[in-house]
């Protein structure tokens, strides 16, 4: 595994420890703009994550893609994930 896939990895178990936390907030009924603040930085971990994963995808899948003649249809899965994130 190399070191993107290992920081992906950390981001998302920072980030399921944090929505452990939050859960507990919530039951414990603790302020509301603390909470959202946890939300938000579980969040911008998440879309960090989500970077280090796309970019990965990018300089291996879609490069392998190129040598295999199949660049269309990696260029039609990148287009459509585009369109997921700037949608939101």
């Amino acid at each position: 595994m190399n070191k993107e896939k290992k920081d992906a990895i950390k981001y998302l178990n920072i980030a399921r420890g944090q929505i452990e936390g939050i859960v507990r907030m919530i039951e414990e009924e603790r302020y509301c703009i603390d909470i959202s603040n946890q939300i938000i930085s579980s969040v911008s971990l998440l879309k960090k994550a989500n970077g280090v994963i796309i970019k990965q995808h990018l300089q291996h899948c879609i490069k392998d893609a190129c040598c295999e003649g199949d660049l269309d249809n990696k260029l039609d899965e990148i287009s459509t994930l585009l369109e997921k994130l700037i949608n939101k």
